[in-house]
């Protein structure tokens, strides 16, 4: 039985991955609380690579938030996410733990990349200011696990999510993305009776979504790739590898979706005179591709389970 760490099993993705592991019959999955195991601790998490004897590493454990948490708190998201970072890959490494998967985000990619953004868009520009300490961060996980490979042949490898949604998102209502946003919105309004949702902006940029449970399954499948089959459609210094659907669409028809999938038969009217952001964001997922991975979850039917995951936990979302 292979014993497989997930760090950061509470989280979205984490999560996700748990569930999709708890299927394996050959793996036993080992998780820690924050209480159990602070990952800040460089002591505490020595110990614990010391005497858990884990085959396998999933590093999703992060300090994450959207842009007013990224703004507010910089120095916090560098510090604690480079030391989480630190911690697990260089204790998972003196423990002898060879095969580890870091997860990062796309906002490690230059804010004006061209689009689709492929792995060889790092480091060739800067990056959107309200989250650079937390995409320098990131940037350091995959230069790291490249690292280790280099000087001591460990097999630590990258991967860099879509934007991400389903089962255990945040759906707080000031400090959610936008998908649980909407969800919410919706769900509230059509309670209420509303006549009007207002969305701000045009509806014109395109965006990016991956369902929670297509992460995880990518993630394991590029885990639990073969050497040669890895090594043959990456390189030693472009080693982390995009995740996503290849597809967008407009945040117009995002927001139509979502108002089919509640259920809410009002107007929907968009603020123009809010910002747009960025025009559009689309990963280039050829090598995923070429690595024998697509996604199978539709935005429509990822939205459909996740209003139904909401509506199950909405006591846990009211204020």
């Amino acid at each position: 039985m292979k014993r497989v760490f997930v760090a950061g099993h509470r989280g979205m993705v984490g999560s996700a991955i748990v569930r999709q592991l708890a299927q394996q019959g050959d793996v036993t999955v080992i998780t820690r609380t924050r209480s159990e195991l602070n990952l800040l601790d460089t002591n505490a998490v020595k110990c614990f690579f010391e005497t858990e004897n884990i085959d396998q590493v999933y590093l999703a454990a992060a300090k994450v938030g959207g842009i007013v948490a990224n703004n507010t708190y910089p120095a916090e998201f560098i510090f604690e996410n480079l030391t989480i970072q630190n911690n697990i890959i260089h204790s998972a490494h003196l423990a002898g733990v060879n095969d580890l998967l870091f997860l990062g985000s796309s906002c490690i990619y230059p804010k004006f990349a061209e689009q689709p953004m492929t792995e060889s868009a790092l480091l060739t520009g800067i990056l959107e200011p309200t989250n650079e300490p937390y995409a320098i961060a990131k940037i350091a996980g995959i230069k790291m696990c490249e690292s280790y490979n280099r000087q001591y042949g460990r097999n630590y490898r990258s991967v860099m999510p879509t934007n991400l949604y389903g089962e255990n998102d945040n759906f707080h209502p000031e400090n959610s993305h936008v998908i649980p946003a909407l969800l919410r919105r919706f769900h509230e309004a059509k309670l209420n009776g509303d006549a009007e949702v207002i969305a701000w902006g045009t509806g014109k940029p395109m965006r990016e979504f991956l369902h929670v449970n297509d992460m995880a399954a990518a993630s394991i499948h590029v885990m639990n790739l073969d050497d040669a089959t890895y090594e043959d459609n990456t390189q030693e210094m472009l080693s982390h590898i995009n995740v996503g659907t290849g597809v967008d669409c407009t945040i117009r028809e995002l927001v139509e979706t979502v108002a089919k999938v509640v259920g809410f038969e009002g107007d929907i009217t968009f603020d123009t005179t809010k910002p747009d952001g960025t025009p559009r964001k689309l990963m280039d997922v050829s090598r995923l591709k070429s690595l024998g991975w697509e996604y199978s979850i539709s935005l429509e039917d990822g939205l459909r389970t996740t209003y139904q995951w909401f509506l199950a936990n909405l006591d846990n979302f009211r204020k």
